[in-house]
Formats: C-alpha cells, sequence, structure tokens
C-alpha cells in the first residue's frame, strides 16, 4: 500500500488550483496550495513533494525549508525560468510534465494563427468595424508548405492539423525522424538542425516548437528572417527569446514577412506600446496557448502520477538530469 504522502502546490493566480489539487486528493495524499502571506518554513518543513505552477514560483528559500522533499514536480515542460542548478547541488529530484500534455492546445493555437494570418482576419475584423466590403482577399492554406523547427509534442500535433487543411509539411529536428514516423505525419521533407536554413527558405509558415536553450536563443535571427520567402509567415507558441523581435519588427515593416503570429514575446506580459501590435499584419494572444481545461487535467493527471510514485518508492517520470537552459 503507498505511503500517504504530504503534498504542497505552488499555485500562480492564472492557474486553475482546482484540476491539481483534486487529481492528487484523489489519490489519497493530503495536499495544500502554498499562502505566500503565512510563514514559510511551517508550510514546508514536513513536505514530501512540492507541485510547482510552471517552475516560476519556487524559490531557493522554499527548498531550504523542505529538508524532507523528495521531489519538485513542476507543472510544465519548460524549465527555462527555473533555478536547476541549486536543485541539483541539493541533490533534489526535479520533473517537469511530457510536452503531450501541451502538446493539442498549442498545435490548435498555432492552427488558429496560421489561419488568421492567411485570411488577414486584423484587416477583415477592421473592415467589418468600419463597414468595408469584400477586401481584403485572403490565402488558402492547401499546397502551402509548413515549416516547423523541431519535431516534438507539439509540432507533431500542428502537423496533423495541417495536413487536413492540404498542407505540406517539412520539419528539422535534433532526433532522427524515422521512416515510420515520416509516413505517419506525411512529412514533406525531413532533416537535421544543419539543415535549418533550408528548410526556412522553402517555407510558406514557418512555426518555432523549441525549448529556450543558449543554442536556441535567437535561433530566428536576422539572417534567416532574410531567408524566408516573400510573404512567408512566422508562428510562436514556444518561448519569446527565440525570435530577435527588433529584426522580425522591421521585416514585418517592410513586408519582408507578412505576418506574424505570437503567443509569446520577450518580455510578458506585452506592453500597450509595443511596436508589433500596432502592426495589422500581426496577431497576438497573452501567452494563453497552453492554458487549457485539456492541458490542466493531463498535467494535473502526470503531477498526481509522480506522487504516486514517489509513495510507492518508484522512480518518477520525466527526471529532468540537467541544466540545460540558460
Amino acid at each position: 500500500m503507498p505511503d500517504r504522502l504530504k503534498v504542497i502546490y505552488l499555485s500562480e493566480p492564472h492557474i486553475d488550483s482546482k484540476y491539481v489539487i483534486e487529481a492528487v486528493s484523489a489519490r489519497g495524499h493530503a495536499i495544500t496550495v502554498y499562502d505566500p502571506a503565512s510563514p514559510l518554513g511551517p508550510q514546508f518543513v514536513d513536505v514530501d513533494v512540492v507541485i510547482d505552477s510552471g517552475g516560476s514560483v519556487g524559490t531557493a528559500e522554499m527548498l531550504d525549508a523542505a529538508p524532507n522533499v523528495r521531489l519538485w514536480q513542476i507543472q510544465g515542460s519548460g524549465i527555462d525560468h527555473f533555478p536547476f542548478a541549486y536543485w541539483s547541488e541539493r541533490g533534489v529530484r526535479v520533473a517537469n510534465c511530457p510536452g503531450a500534455a501541451s502538446a493539442p492546445a498549442l498545435a490548435e493555437r498555432a492552427m488558429m494563427f496560421t489561419l488568421m494570418l492567411m485570411q488577414r482576419y486584423p484587416e477583415a475584423a477592421a473592415n467589418v468595424r468600419r463597414g468595408t466590403m469584400y477586401v481584403p482577399r485572403g490565402r488558402e492554406l492547401d499546397g502551402k508548405l509548413l515549416g516547423l523547427v523541431g519535431f516534438g509534442a507539439a509540432a507533431s500535433a500542428f502537423a496533423r492539423r495541417a495536413t487536413a487543411f492540404g498542407m505540406r509539411v517539412a520539419t528539422v529536428d535534433i532526433r532522427d525522424i524515422s521512416d515510420a514516423e515520416s509516413a505517419e505525419y506525411q512529412l514533406h521533407w525531413r532533416a537535421t538542425p544543419d539543415r535549418l536554413d533550408e528548410l526556412i527558405g522553402m517555407s510558406d509558415v514557418l512555426s518555432l516548437h523549441l525549448h529556450l536553450t543558449s543554442a536556441t536563443h535567437h535561433i530566428l535571427d536576422e539572417r534567416r528572417m532574410g531567408l524566408l520567402r516573400p510573404g512567408a509567415y512566422v508562428i510562436n507558441v514556444s518561448r519569446g527569446e527565440l525570435i530577435d523581435e527588433a529584426a522580425l519588427l522591421r521585416a514585418l515593416q517592410s513586408g519582408r514577412v507578412a505576418g506574424a503570429g505570437l503567443d509569446v514575446v520577450t518580455e510578458e506580459p506585452f506592453r500597450p506600446d509595443d511596436p508589433l501590435l500596432k502592426l495589422p499584419n500581426v496577431v497576438a494572444t497573452p501567452h494563453t496557448a497552453g492554458n487549457t481545461d485539456g492541458t490542466l487535467s493531463r498535467r494535473a493527471a502526470f503531477c498526481a502520477d509522480n506522487v504516486e510514485r514517489i509513495a510507492s518508492g518508484l522512480e518518477p517520470n520525466c527526471l529532468v538530469t540537467a541544466p540545460v537552459l540558460r
């Protein structure tokens, strides 16, 4: 019979905590939500597992106050906001959630951006409000090439949706994509990252699906922006720092890039005076692509499963093994 563990949840205002509370409680474990207004020490002293919303709430002081913690579970996949090195130094195991938990939501947002940009939705919506009919003229997705930078769970989910609209899909990824996987996702072209420039040059829509690392920071810079074919679109539902936004702004203003769909930017929240937001060929959302009922349910279930694994003396899934993020 698994031990009954004590779990503390580090929530955020924009995250509905009921998903994690219900999932962990259903396994018979005691879970409380961290109260920043109460003394820190007593809340952590006998905690077995910490569930950290997004990895951006936990602090070294919290870890120091939790001498019995056996797992620090991040309720997300990216750890670029998490000081992993200190946890590693202390010998505390850290796990994140698999990308599959948020893949459907990220793929749907990327698909939405693609449709809005190709149909020039911001201009069309403005014309409706001012009574201008019959313009602008949109473009069809059928036959267009979607370039996916990275081919993990979210990118492959996007590929399925894009092919349903008749798009061709090409990708680069650090792993070898097998012939069977290529056939499953109807890939038109696949390669390793050393051929990223080729992918950029052939794409009608370029979508970034990468973790933020020292190697991927500004992976789409001014030089690579210049490789995009005229009329191409850029999609980013991953991390803002993947793109050199000053270069993107210039490319959008010059018409070199036809439009951009952004759920993330380098400086969040979006500044009201951000020049990107003033362009008619930009559609943006406030880092909400992964904030869906499905994502929250799947991540909560994964966190609860890892709590149960700790209680049963098993190794947790998705352990973070190296501080790969800058």
